[in-house]
């Protein structure tokens, strides 16, 4: 078998659903096998999603185990000379899949690949190539003068903004969300660290299928990622969660650096520790008495015809009563007409297209095109009536 997929699934059934119909469009003529490993999920994932896909094996723990420790799972029984580490709020064009399947196979030395992640806002995610973070690494970060200099090799040591994103590069990190993985390098490095819970773990495989002889390359094929959409970045849980792995990887990577450095830096991760619970805990009493305001998202919505009456009962179904904007059109039309989009106004916050309209690869494309600050991609899936966008799901 030439491919294993391997998809952590954690409450996030609609994003898992786009992920996977996209998939199995870039997979369509590859000999391989899907396999999506369930933390515990409280949402109707297992059987919303092995309805619609009968043909990938489906694992349900009863307990979240971490996100290492499930991917492992699937690993361990993984039959792919390749095995690909996914998220589930990713969605693919076609022909990526084929494309790092070529580079590995024409590149016997490259054990791991990632690809050009892009927000949905199109803009480009730096943790898409990244360096080790190292002490030093750690505080040009933090003071803000990887920002200051982003070509300067000194202070660009971790998004290593001074490689090209269009272009090929041997890297040290790449990012879990996409992670394509030789068995054979597997096999030498060993599988993902389970006493990281979550986050951290990438690294930490980077740097040990670097360590057992193989490269790690970046490779400019394009993705989309919501971006951890199943996690709360502003929680408490989080906070221990991310520096919790920091100081793992610290404690198993830095062992080489003096004693009393080594007690500097441990120091130093419980200090931003405590320094963001503070944060978190002060901007929640902010909220908490600051009055709410409704926010109201505002579409501007390329769609099938067909397709109009679902789509307008799904937006007074969620009392959606903004000033959207429909626009019948189909992939041959923008493609007669590449500036559509820059023919509407400013006020919208979400761009949609229509899937049975689009290709995911057309929907990438115009992505990348029109990409305008605080205007959010949303994907509207006509076969199962719901419309993914970056902050909820509307059915």
């Amino acid at each position: 078998m030439k491919l294993t997929v391997v998809i952590v699934n954690y409450n996030v059934k609609y994003y898992l659903e786009q992920c996977l119909v996209s998939l199995y469009q870039a997979i369509n003529d590859i000999f391989s096998e899907v396999v999506v490993v369930d933390n515990a999920s409280t949402d109707g994932s297992k059987e919303y999603i092995t309805e619609r896909f009968p043909n990938l094996t489906y694992i349900y723990n009863e307990e979240n185990v971490g996100f290492a420790r499930a991917n492992n799972q699937a690993m361990r029984k993984a039959k792919g000379e390749y095995i690909l580490l996914l998220n589930p709020d990713t969605l693919l064009p076609a022909t990526n899949i084929v494309e790092v399947l070529r580079f590995m196979d024409t590149h016997s030395d490259a054990g791991a690949c990632g690809v050009k992640m892009l927000a949905p806002d199109g803009h480009f995610l730096p943790e898409s190539k990244r360096g080790y973070p190292s002490p030093l690494t750690s505080f040009w970060k933090l003071t803000g003068m990887h920002r200051c200099f982003p070509n300067n090799p000194r202070f660009d040591r971790y998004y290593l903004s001074r490689l090209d994103e269009n272009s090929i590069h041997s890297v040290p990190v790449l990012a879990g969300a996409y992670m394509m993985l030789r068995k054979k390098a597997l096999d030498r490095s060993g599988l993902l660290d389970e006493d990281f819970f979550m986050y951290g773990e990438d690294i930490d495989l980077s740097c040990r299928i670097t360590k057992s002889g193989y490269k790690n390359y970046y490779l400019p094929y394009p993705i989309l990622h919501y971006k951890g959409e199943s996690t709360s970045k502003e929680s408490y849980r989080y906070v221990h969660v991310f520096y919790g792995a920091m100081d793992i990887f610290f404690r198993k990577h830095g062992s080489h650096y003096p004693l009393p450095y080594r007690w500097m830096i441990r120091t130093g991760i419980k200090i931003q520790t405590w320094l963001k619970l503070t944060i978190v805990c002060v901007k929640k009493c902010f909220f908490a008495l600051r009055p709410t305001k409704e926010y109201m998202p505002c579409f501007l919505i390329f769609i099938n015809e067909k397709n109009l009456d679902n789509i307008r009962t799904i937006f007074n179904s969620n009392q959606l009563n903004g000033h959207h904007h429909f626009v019948i059109v189909d992939e041959k039309s923008v493609i007669n007409e590449p500036e559509l989009l820059s023919s509407f106004s400013d006020e919208f916050t979400h761009v949609v297209y229509d899937s049975s309209a689009f290709s995911y690869s057309m929907i990438l494309s115009l992505l990348v095109h029109n990409q305008r600050k605080n205007l959010q991609l949303g994907v509207y899936n006509a076969e199962s009536r719901v419309l993914v966008t970056p902050e909820k799901n509307y059915v």
